[in-house]
């Protein structure tokens, strides 16, 4: 059995953490060095940055904290917003981050996975992926911090990362994300079933139950949450002692 992954997400701008709801009202919660290197100590078995502003006003992701994160914290973590460019690929990767996440840039240019990929090892390249539930049934790709409807199908979208070279995915559902209810299971189900590779749900959850339940109906790698653990809802550790309770194999804190 495949160890599943409890990951805590940093959305960062202008150098603070912050979280909203559905993808808007931010509020600033801390310090994202600070924060990384506690969850580190607490038992996350990987960390997330999403420079969630870096894309609209068009400049490049927060090397400097990832600097000060890749001295700080040792796990595994990985760092996207504003990556536009094999060269910001190369210089987030130089600066210690694990591996780099893609979704704007890779929308308007797919061959950037491919790219990244073929120089630095598919292990690397994590695809996001922001889907919204449209009238005409299906999940549409969102770019732009998930302002914008590009039109495409998430699921061909997400078909066609993998074959580019992606890694894994980030699946955040905009239509759960911060609503605190529960991960969108029946996208996360239809997009995992889709692919081969890891993919990491991402958006709605609200307890450990939620958790141990992405992890039972789905097939996903991994899942991801920001409010509960930012805002000291629930720890990392009440999330892995349920999940193990409902006998999800997940990884027991200190063994690294």
């Amino acid at each position: 059995m495949i160890v599943k992954r409890i990951i805590p997400c940093l959305d960062v701008k202008e150098g603070k953490v912050v979280k909203g709801t559905n993808f808007v009202s931010l509020r600033e919660l801390g310090d994202p060095v600070e924060m990384a290197a506690n969850y580190s100590k607490e038992g996350a078995d990987e960390l997330i940055f999403l420079d969630i502003s870096a894309t609209n006003e068009g400049r490049n992701t927060m090397v400097d904290i990832v600097k000060n994160t890749a001295r700080n914290v040792f796990v595994p973590f990985t760092v996207g917003g504003g990556v536009r460019t094999i060269d910001d690929v190369t210089q987030l990767l130089k600066a210690g981050a694990d591996k780099v996440g893609m979704n704007s840039a890779a929308v308007a240019n797919p061959n950037l996975i491919k790219e990244a990929s073929l120089r630095f090892g598919s292990q690397c390249v994590v695809v996001a992926i922001d889907a919204k539930k449209f009238p005409d049934g299906k999940w549409h790709v969102m770019t732009h911090g998930g302002s914008k409807d590009t039109g495409m199908d998430a699921i061909e979208w997400a078909k066609t990362a993998e074959e580019l070279g992606a890694g894994e995915l980030l699946l955040t559902s905009v239509d759960t994300d911060g609503v605190k209810d529960g991960f969108d299971l029946p996208l996360t189900k239809a997009i995992v079933e889709t692919v081969r590779i890891p993919v990491i749900a991402s958006g709605g959850s609200g307890s450990p139950d939620h958790f141990a339940e992405v992890f039972a109906e789905t097939d996903v790698s991994a899942a991801l949450a920001a409010s509960i653990f930012h805002e000291n809802t629930y720890s990392i550790k009440e999330v892995k002692e349920t999940c193990a309770k409902k006998g999800v194999d997940v990884r027991e804190i200190g063994l690294f």
